[in-house]
């Protein structure tokens, strides 16, 4: 209530703008005494530009759980409730007071009596009442300032009612369970990703036991080197398993600050606690793909566009103000370091936007952003030159080429086509940075292109594809065609002395071939593929196509070449 009244105070003095630096951190001291639900809501209101001034959401983002914690006793007491024996049958030792306190609960040191050592998180006494009564006034409150507040788009009840979904999720440490078992299954093959282990027979509804990882925070960067463990390594690590996360599988960590993100002495990459997780479905997915790519590719006319297939501006919103607006902001995206464009950074710059236009972003959104700043804050500490549009570009160029899904081959071909003509260096740019990816290689990405041409899908692209090659033949000069039609009439040591002309498309198979080469990749191993699209009966027909209307065109110059030349 201060904190209202204090702003009501700037509001009726007009020194808003200039106390909102110590409004700010006002408000972040109030947050955290107000308990679990409050910081919840800040750490969810920390990724809503469209919700909270700038100022405020720096204040908010490194929001921590600093409550204090609950008495030893009633801990032991909920476990043995929770678990159907005293603790002392069932771990070996436990540590006699918490190691480590949040807003839900805290957490124990163990030692089951078969030897492995152990976290053991125990739930807040009365956490659910607590949760259920602070849901209920805030949706209240929600609702009144829905109803009276003309600036505000977003839809507050939504948002309180997603905090509630995720606050009830994470209060039920069997669902944190199936959190870290799923996160493991999807991820854990990542070379050097750990994930604990979750003890089931000792975990239920308000206990938690998982294998303890003896680990060093990635921000400690001189442990870390003193153990000869590269802070460089885990930061690109992080990175590259978060890409996977949100365009692979689309289940994500969403809470990957330092306490979450342990470094081992074994060169591993362990993720901890995954009570805050969230997805990403299929279509938005491949959407956001997209969106990267435009990001990637400087196009901001596709980017704004992208923007209404996602569903966050409406069908009828005027795009044309926006683009220089966005190109603004992602200009310099793919050259940039953490430390000259990072995700806090771009928030702040998008934030007046999304009061400008109207703009309804999704709760999966803004937890990416949320994702991507806790990563990029361990980044600035550790590796600050860190260029993560330019790391992100290999893994989502190859994953654009080598897609096998409808979608994302429509995707291809929206990228790859302009203004009804294919834009061959967009193409060339996507090969080039694609052969980057570790995970794949030149070789298994032209293939799949290959398959994308000749489907459904990429029924314009070939369309296209086929007049740039009657333009390329179309470009040949006459003089050329008459020397090889004579050498092949039987004047063999003819020296044809006509080139033909520079052409995009040529060109650019030209500089793939060499790239295939600079790859130790033989170009001529794709014949039997090309032959193969060739036989096709569509491909058939359009190669009947290019003979008849050029082979006749030429034919026509030829024949007259000679009438002029005979007679």
């Amino acid at each position: 209530m201060t904190f209202v009244l204090m702003l009501g105070w700037d509001w009726l003095t007009g020194s808003i703008r200039k106390n909102q630096g110590k409004r700010a951190i006002h408000l972040r001291e109030t947050i955290t005494k107000l308990g679990s639900t409050s910081i919840k809501l800040g750490q969810i209101l920390s990724c809503r530009p469209d919700i909270i001034p700038p100022i405020y959401l720096n204040a908010i983002t490194d929001l921590q759980d600093q409550i204090p914690t609950f008495p030893d006793r009633i801990a032991y007491q909920l476990i043995e409730e929770e678990l159907g024996s005293d603790y002392s049958e069932i771990y070996a030792e436990l540590s006699p007071s918490p190691v480590a306190a949040a807003s839900l609960g805290q957490v124990y040191q163990g030692r089951l009596k078969t030897g492995e050592v152990v976290a053991v998180k125990v739930q807040r006494p009365g956490l659910l009442e607590s949760i259920s009564l602070d849901i209920y006034i805030l949706r209240q409150l929600a609702g009144l300032i829905q109803n009276n507040v003309s600036f505000v788009h977003s839809d507050l009840l939504a948002i309180v009612d997603e905090l509630g979904t995720r606050l009830f999720e994470e209060a039920d440490y069997l669902h944190e369970a199936e959190n870290a078992e799923k996160f493991a299954h999807l991820y854990g093959n990542i070379h050097n990703i750990k994930v604990p282990r979750i003890y089931r027979k000792y975990t239920s509804r308000q206990v938690l036991t998982m294998e303890w990882i003896f680990g060093i925070k990635l921000t400690e960067v001189e442990t870390l080197k003193s153990l000869g463990l590269d802070p460089d390594y885990f930061i690109n690590l992080g990175f590259e398993c978060a890409l996977q996360q949100l365009l692979g599988e689309g289940f994500f960590h969403a809470d990957p600050h330092p306490g979450n993100l342990l470094a081992t002495a074994e060169g591993e990459l362990a993720f901890i606690d995954f009570g805050m997780m969230s997805s990403l479905e299929v279509s938005y997915r491949y959407r956001f793909i997209e969106s990267m790519i435009h990001i990637l590719m400087s196009d901001f006319e596709g980017l704004a566009e992208d923007y209404i297939k996602m569903g966050f501006l409406p069908p009828e919103t005027n795009l044309k103000p926006l683009i220089p607006d966005l190109e603004e902001i992602f200009a310099s995206a793919l050259g940039a370091s953490v430390t000259e464009l990072g995700f806090n950074q771009i928030i702040n710059k998008l934030s007046p936007l999304l009061y400008k236009y109207p703009f309804r972003l999704p709760t999966y959104y803004l937890l990416i952003f949320r994702s991507g700043a806790s990563l990029e804050g361990i980044a600035l500490k550790v590796k600050p030159d860190l260029q993560v549009f330019a790391q992100a570009y290999p893994y989502v160029a190859s994953r654009l080429l080598t897609a096998t899904v409808p979608e994302l081959k429509t995707c291809l071909q929206d990228i790859l086509i302009k203004d009804n003509r294919i834009n061959w260096q967009r193409l060339e740019q996507l090969i080039q940075y694609a052969s980057k990816n570790k995970n794949s290689q030149l070789k298994t990405l032209i293939n799949p292109l290959l398959n994308f041409i000749e489907s459904e899908s990429g029924s314009v692209f070939r369309q296209l594809l086929i007049r740039d090659i009657l333009a390329d033949l179309d470009a040949l000069p006459s003089q050329l065609l008459t020397k090889i039609i004579q050498g092949i009439a039987g004047n063999a040591g003819i020296y044809i002395s006509a080139q033909p002309p520079r052409t995009p498309t040529l060109d650019f198979i030209q500089r793939v071939g060499k790239l295939l080469v600079a790859n130790s990749v033989n170009p001529l191993e794709f014949v039997p593929d090309i032959v193969h699209l060739l036989l096709k009966p569509e491909a058939q027909r359009l190669g009947q196509k290019v003979i008849e209307e050029w082979g006749w065109k030429m034919l026509k110059g030829f024949s007259l070449e000679l009438f002029v030349k005979n007679y």
